[in-house]
């Protein structure tokens, strides 16, 4: 029945990053390596924690009147948070269709794209629960024993955010820390694709595991807009919190409820599917623009529970979207009213679950998604059994494919880079060697001398420049489609030579920009010129080093250029708190500028000399000038 509402792509020949039959041909052998593992060696969870963690989660339930629930192990503090049974808990009406909101940026500053500067989205309702708490929240985090979020249904967003938000203070911390752990059961969605980004750049995705069971309804609800829940929505949380199907079962409701979530899912996984795949039918963005997709995504690890003793721990993101939406389709009309029963009273198997013996489990991961066969027929795997036993098609497979080549080719991109990184840095050593170093002992800093371009090397550092500039645009482009891996912006190597690149080569891009007197029409460089490479590597830097304040070394001669022209035209008055403000950042960053601006024929000093006597003889710099210029004049005597 809900094979409908799959949404088919339009272009048949798709370009997809898996060879089908060359895959064929070589699964049986790759499924091998796949072998089945415990769930703690999946997990890196004891079964003892998982079964604590969940018995926190039920007690939590009972007290619902209480903010959290805290119980202490030998080794653990678990703090759990109960569920909610009211709409406005699970969604916020006056925000979007899908009741969501910009995160808070002073409580989750790491919870964005860093090149981009966008924050993610978080469900509102949730979020405001999460705020409710936090000052008796942390009251209770004072002590050094490791802690442990959990939560099951609405609790488990609660459990995340404050997961987030321990990590984001341990960040910010000079004491070495035990990273809390967050395992939730059934939760609903929390945040955007951006979301997800985030918490993988900051390796802070494998601090989180989730536990769904394979018809549970609840982690599927915000796949869908309130609009079209708003009828039903009360009436299946009532029968949520009864265990109970009780009015749900009566003029279908449970029924239409889930179609309505799996109309939806269909819609999300198929157009996520297609991004996979590469397709670049101009009619998905057209649909885009008509109808609004859930932003939520999934992110963290994942533990699906199939029907014997097996799970299936997967960690793609996009496949674990997937899999939310296959694992519940329907392969006949006739399974429709059992399965939307089923999907309410599967938001408590895991009560039965928890009282198996954990140990027994056997964990299914699904690492190297791009070797899974294209079909389960006629395969006796571990891994295939426990495919079936998720229902999974051989579309789903196809799905999954995608996702775990989408992955490697983003590791191959940063690959390809990584080669490239060795041609920046021979340009790199080159402008330093070749360039800055040999203008600084003509007299004339590198800056002002690319600016002149009197000389054939002013030329040649132009070509450079241009050389430079190809390579980090591209590695810009890729990471604003997000085709490189998540961590790529919080590795240490590209934020060092990213620095090195932004505060060498912006100067002459900034020389080059007023040389040609590009400010006329366009503005000044920082609002209107500044390329997204500077951009880009200046938040790497930023977000890295946990700076206060803006790295703004390679952006002072922007600074000094509008405040030339302003002096033209302006009265001293009229500039001088920019002008002292100029003044105190060179201050702070005069070892970093190479002493460039404080030659005595650069820019800066002949229009420093023109202030007023009065300023001079007071600035913050006049030691440093001074400093210089004897330097510079013993240099010359020699």
């Amino acid at each position: 029945m809900f094979n409908r509402f799959l949404y088919k792509p339009p272009n048949p020949k798709l370009r997809v990053f898996v060879n089908l039959s060359r895959a064929e041909r070589r699964a049986s052998s790759e499924l091998q390596k796949m072998v089945h593992s415990r769930l703690e060696d999946a997990t890196g969870l004891k079964e003892e924690l998982i079964g604590n963690a969940w018995s926190a989660a039920v007690k939590a339930h009972k007290h619902a009147d209480k903010p959290f629930l805290l119980d202490k192990t030998r080794d653990f503090s678990i703090i759990s948070f109960a569920g909610s049974w009211s709409p406005e808990a699970w969604f916020s009406a006056s925000d979007s269709s899908f009741g969501e909101t910009k995160i808070d940026r002073q409580l989750f500053p790491s919870v964005r794209s860093i090149g981009l500067d966008e924050y993610a989205e978080v469900n509102s309702a949730f979020f405001r629960r999460f705020e409710a708490i936090l000052g008796k929240l942390k009251d209770v985090l004072k002590a050094n024993k490791p802690v442990v979020f959990t939560g099951h249904s609405a609790g488990g967003p609660v459990a995340i955010l404050a997961t987030i938000w321990l990590l984001e203070q341990q960040r910010n911390s000079n004491t070495n820390f035990t990273p809390p752990k967050c395992i939730t059961f059934g939760s609903p969605l929390v945040g955007n694709f951006i979301f997800s980004h985030a918490l993988k750049r900051e390796k802070w995705s494998i601090h989180f595991v989730h536990f769904v069971t394979r018809y549970d309804i609840v982690p599927r609800i915000h796949l869908a807009p309130l609009p079209s829940l708003q009828p039903h929505l009360q009436t299946i949380l009532t029968s949520l919190n009864s265990r109970s199907l009780g009015s749900a079962s009566n003029g279908n409701v449970a029924t239409e409820f889930f179609m309505t979530v799996m109309r939806n899912a269909s819609a999300v996984a198929s157009n996520a599917a297609c991004h996979l795949m590469g397709n670049t039918n101009l009619l998905l963005d057209t649909l885009k623009s008509f109808v609004k997709l859930s932003p939520y995504s999934p992110f963290g690890t994942y533990i699906f529970f199939t029907d014997s003793e097996k799970v299936v721990v997967v960690t793609n993101p996009d496949a674990v979207l997937q899999i939310l939406f296959f694992a519940c389709q329907l392969s006949s009309e006739s399974e429709c009213d059992n399965i939307a029963h089923q999907s309410l009273k599967a938001h408590w198997e895991y009560e039965s679950k928890m009282r198996q013996n954990l140990e027994l489990l056997h964990a299914i991961r699904l690492d190297e998604l791009d070797k899974l066969p294209l079909s389960l027929t006629g395969r006796n795997t571990p891994i295939t059994q426990a495919l079936n036993e998720l229902g999974l098609s051989s579309r789903a497979l196809l799905n999954l494919r995608a996702a775990g080549s989408y992955e490697e080719q983003k590791i191959k991109n940063q690959e390809r880079m990584s080669v490239k990184k060795q041609d920046i840095e021979k340009l790199l050593n080159r402008l330093e060697e070749n360039y800055r170093d040999v203008c600084k002992v003509d007299g004339l800093g590198y800056y002002d001398a690319f600016k002149l371009q009197k000389d054939p090397k002013d030329f040649q550092a132009n070509i450079k420049r241009l050389e430079q500039a190809g390579i980090w645009d591209e590695i810009v482009e890729m990471l604003k489609r997000y085709e490189l891996p998540d961590e790529f912006e919080g590795q240490d190597e590209w934020i060092q030579i990213g620095t090195r690149f932004r505060c060498l080569y912006e100067p002459l891009d900034i020389a080059n920009y007023y040389r040609h007197s590009k400010n006329d029409d366009t503005g000044p460089y920082m609002i209107k010129g500044r390329p997204k490479r500077y951009r880009f590597t200046q938040r790497w830097l930023e977000h890295n080093q946990k700076m206060t304040e803006p790295s703004e070394v390679s952006t002072l001669w922007a600074e000094v250029e509008e405040l030339r022209i302003q002096t033209r035209t302006k009265l001293y008055a009229e500039c001088s708190r920019e002008i002292l403000e100029l003044e105190k950042k060179m201050k702070r960053w005069l070892n970093e500028i190479e002493n460039d601006m404080l030659l005595k024929k650069s820019t800066f000093m002949e229009w420093w000399k023109t202030l007023p006597e009065h300023h001079r003889s007071q600035s913050c710099i006049r030691d440093d000038i001074e400093r210089m210029a004897n330097t510079e004049d013993a240099t010359n005597s020699m």
